[in-house]
């Protein structure tokens, strides 16, 4: 069990050093020609009856009650949005990312418990936290000893300031906030997903399947996907090749022709992040874009957004983001290194 201080601890240097509210910087985003726009294949997404929830033993309370709602059909970017779609919209657009902004104090303690202590300002810097494995076992209470709060890192530099992404075109965009993913969105004239419509795309036409590829377990037979193999969070096998991201597509696509529905990055959707949503009444409505406001009471301070997926660094014996029916919150100007998006768009015809 965490300790006051280490609870402390946690909140500033896991999560809130990631915040930058200084909204003024980022730049107002431009109406242009369709030409300029993301040329990530879109495919169609068939309308049907989503049973949406947990299905297995590692299942968590937020996963239930399962329920079923009906979802329109819709189209989904077939891949995580990579480097060289995101520069695109960097260079037409001048939008600055959070991560690389000034942190606004003021509005950073909104979302934390009264009397939360300033930072010092030798850390109150653009950045954001990077995954450093440990060099032994840990405890998985603590998720502070394997993050690590590092100034200068972003989407271009991934690992931190010395790092860069000039061999990683071709891999997901990393350290993107909520904000900076539905403003990419809006730029594609595209929106980020329901998460009723993230987990039937996931499920590629498998109901009630554990995994978008079946039941068999991620760790048997051929590698499915970039995930955490071996001893989470200190030895990694890349067994699946890779120590961070991997490039799109890398891996066979699920049932629906989308890649990387499970790890690699975990992906946002446009939901607020509520544990309880599920026995709500509004969740069982058509085309659910989920509740009015988060609730999580492990972090009462902060409204979360939906992310679903996995990522790289996700395990059997950490947290199975790969799972179909996976959810998790973070707030909506948080961004990681493995952490990024893809994007959906209405059917019209």
């Amino acid at each position: 069990m965490l300790t006051n201080k280490s609870k402390l601890l946690f909140i500033i240097f896991s999560i809130i050093f990631l915040f930058s509210c200084n909204n003024s910087e980022s730049k107002k985003i431009k109406e242009i020609n369709d030409n300029y726009l993301s040329s990530i294949k879109m495919l169609l997404i068939p309308s049907g009856t989503l049973y949406m929830g947990g299905n297995n033993i590692q299942s968590d309370p937020n996963e239930y009650p399962n329920h079923e709602i009906e979802l329109s059909s819709f189209y989904m970017d077939e891949s995580e949005v990579t480097n060289k779609e995101f520069k695109k919209f960097i260079d037409e657009t001048g939008y600055i990312t959070i991560a690389e902004r000034k942190i606004d104090w003021d509005e950073m303690k909104k979302q934390l418990p009264p009397y939360t202590p300033r930072p010092h300002d030798s850390i109150m810097a653009p950045g954001a936290l990077v995954f450093a494995g440990t060099t032994g076992p840990v405890s998985f209470n603590d998720p502070n000893i394997w993050w690590k709060w590092t100034i200068g890192a972003s989407w271009q530099h991934p690992e931190g300031p010395k790092s860069d992404i000039k061999k990683k075109n071709n891999h997901p965009v990393v350290h993107i906030a909520w904000e900076d993913a539905s403003a990419y969105c809006k730029w594609a004239k595209k929106r980020l997903p329901t998460e009723a419509e993230w987990e039937w795309a996931g499920r590629g036409g498998i109901e009630k399947m554990i995994y978008p590829w079946g039941n068999e377990k991620v760790d048997e037979g051929k590698v499915k996907g970039n995930f955490f193999q071996g001893l989470f969070p200190y030895k990694n096998t890349t067994k699946d090749g890779y120590l961070t991201t991997a490039p799109v597509k890398s891996f066979s696509p699920n049932g629906y022709g989308l890649y990387d529905m499970a790890g690699n990055v975990w992906e946002w959707c446009n939901d607020w992040y509520d544990v309880e949503y599920y026995s709500k009444k509004s969740a069982r409505n058509p085309n659910s874009t989920g509740p009015s406001k988060a609730y999580n009471p492990i972090a009462p301070y902060q409204q979360e957004r939906v992310v679903r997926g996995g990522s790289f660094l996700c395990s059997e014996e950490y947290c199975s983001g790969y799972r179909s029916a996976r959810r998790m919150g973070s707030t909506p100007d948080t961004g990681l290194n493995h952490t990024g998006c893809r994007c959906v768009r209405d059917n019209t015809q």
